[in-house]
């Protein structure tokens, strides 16, 4: 589990404990309310290409758009921008020895994955925000 900032903010969608564990499959739980990850490359949205909105799986939220959804061979889908920047919300995190910056739902404060720059990928942002396929619900265009 991620090592975070703790903090008292009500957030839009908040839930108890029991609530989130009613709602959300074990492996979405384990991910959006436990910081955890699932295995790369084999998440349903990692190669997607349909166009449309990236919701939070949790509580809704619209977080990412299609158009900035990147190849970036890492192994998680991966976006360099999300659709606002109060959709998101950001944590240092420490664990497993490397200092990244998580990437949180700022609706109901879900683990989404993190946010890279500096990598060198030919985006107008130059970050990369690799995001569990699992924390993401995509709702295509219509």
């Amino acid at each position: 589990m991620s090592e975070k900032t703790s903090d008292t903010t009500p957030y839009a969608a908040q839930r108890s404990d029991a609530e989130w564990r009613e709602l959300l499959s074990p492996a979405e739980y384990h991910v959006l309310r436990e910081a955890g990850t699932e295995a790369p490359f084999r998440g349903e949205y990692t190669d997607t290409k349909t166009t449309g909105v990236y919701s939070c799986r949790a509580c809704g939220a619209e977080l990412f758009r299609s158009d900035t959804k990147f190849e970036s061979h890492c192994g998680w889908p991966s976006f360099y921008s999300p659709l606002a920047g109060e959709s998101v919300r950001y944590i240092e995190d420490t664990a497993l020895g490397m200092k990244r910056i998580e990437v949180r739902c700022a609706s109901c404060d879900s683990h989404l994955g993190h946010v890279f720059e500096g990598e060198g990928y030919d985006t107008p942002t130059d970050q990369r925000y690799c995001i569990n396929s699992i924390s993401l619900r995509l709702t295509p265009d219509a």
